[in-house]
Parts: C-alpha cells; sequence; structure tokens
C-alpha cells in the first residue's frame, strides 16, 4: 500500500486576530526596515505520515482524526491539508 505524507495547516480565520504574527511584524521585520511585508500570520503544521490506497483518502484519514481529536477549533481556525506520495 502507497504511503502519503500528510501537511495539516491549522491558522486563525481571517477575522480572528493573530497576535503572534503581529509581533513578528511590528517586532522584527518592520523594526528591520523590511517595509515591503505588509502581514504574517502565523500557523501551525502537523506533519503525518500514511498508509492509504490513495492521496484523497489519505486526507480524508487524516482530516478525520483532526476532527475526533479535536485538533483544531472549527469556530476560530481554518484548516490545509497538503498530501504528497513518499
Amino acid at each position: 500500500m502507497p504511503s502519503f505524507k500528510v501537511n495539516v495547516i491549522i491558522e486563525n480565520k481571517p477575522e480572528i486576530s493573530d497576535p503572534e504574527g503581529d509581533t513578528i511584524l511590528h517586532d522584527l521585520v518592520l523594526k528591520g526596515n523590511n517595509v515591503a511585508v505588509k502581514k504574517i500570520r502565523s500557523a501551525k503544521m502537523l506533519k503525518f505520515e500514511i498508509e492509504a490506497k490513495n492521496r484523497k483518502l489519505a486526507e480524508k484519514t487524516v482530516m478525520d482524526l483532526c476532527n475526533e481529536f479535536r485538533i483544531y477549533n472549527p469556530l476560530v481556525s481554518q484548516v490545509l491539508v497538503e498530501s504528497l506520495e513518499s
């Protein structure tokens, strides 16, 4: 059975404040005079390696696990799932 690397990226929804991203922007980037940078959003990434029949099933299995174990809060977070065959 093929093996897939599935990345789950969890970040605050656009309308939810992101203090970590704001701190990085204001205290690190702009103090370094990088005025071309206008916004930074922070996120967390979980990396899974999973065996599945196909990529779609690997992504669904990982998403089901994230939902079952409440890995993220759907009220304030959005999730992006990316996968690659190992």
